[in-house]
């Protein structure tokens, strides 16, 4: 099919792009639909359904600060992860890590 874009008028031209918008969403939409029962497919061949692999996991709770900073109490540290540079410092300064406990 060969289109001729430099005969067309500027009217002819919007409708073809209006055509081609449509027929890009209705192509996309039907790729989404057969994408979604492939998986709907796969997860009943493991004896499940899509609801069940998609649930959102609960999320982790959050750990309990360990340690502050005796110059700013608001900084706190877990105890998991890199080191804040306030521990590093007190660390570097002779203080034990029990030091700045909670």
């Amino acid at each position: 099919m060969t289109v001729d874009l430099d005969a067309m008028s500027l009217k002819e031209l919007r409708d073809l792009r209006n055509k081609l918008d449509r027929a890009i969403s209705t192509f996309e939409d039907r790729r989404k639909r057969e994408a979604l029962a492939a998986v709907e497919s796969a997860a009943r061949e493991f004896g499940f359904n899509l609801a069940e692999l998609t649930a959102a996991r609960p999320a982790r709770s959050k750990v309990a600060a360990k340690y502050a900073n005796p110059q700013d109490p608001s900084a706190t540290w877990t105890g998991r992860g890199r080191k804040p540079r306030w521990v590093q410092e007190a660390l570097d300064s002779g203080k034990k890590l029990e030091d700045l406990e909670i």
